[in-house]
């Protein structure tokens, strides 16, 4: 992988689950960087979220794209409740 960079924060593992899996598929590679610190307990996460999306930054808007998406779906789904 070349140089990567921070693209986004995330705030769940459900999410950056997703995210990787969606990103697989499409042939884009990345790398999810956890902020959990076992010797604070998570008071990062609680925080700063869950960690972050660090890809090439040729792919970021497409990266972003995709995020608006999933955001805007569980949006969508929660109304629907």
């Amino acid at each position: 992988m070349s140089k990567t960079e921070k693209i986004l924060v995330l705030y769940n593992e459900f999410e950056a689950n997703l995210m990787e899996n969606i990103l697989e598929e499409r042939g884009i590679p990345c790398i999810l960087k956890t902020y959990y610190d076992s010797a604070y307990d998570g008071m990062w996460q609680a925080q700063k979220g869950w960690g972050q999306l660090d890809a090439d930054p040729k792919h970021r808007d497409e990266i972003l794209m995709i995020y608006a998406e999933i955001s805007r779906n569980q949006t969508d789904g929660d109304q629907e409740e």
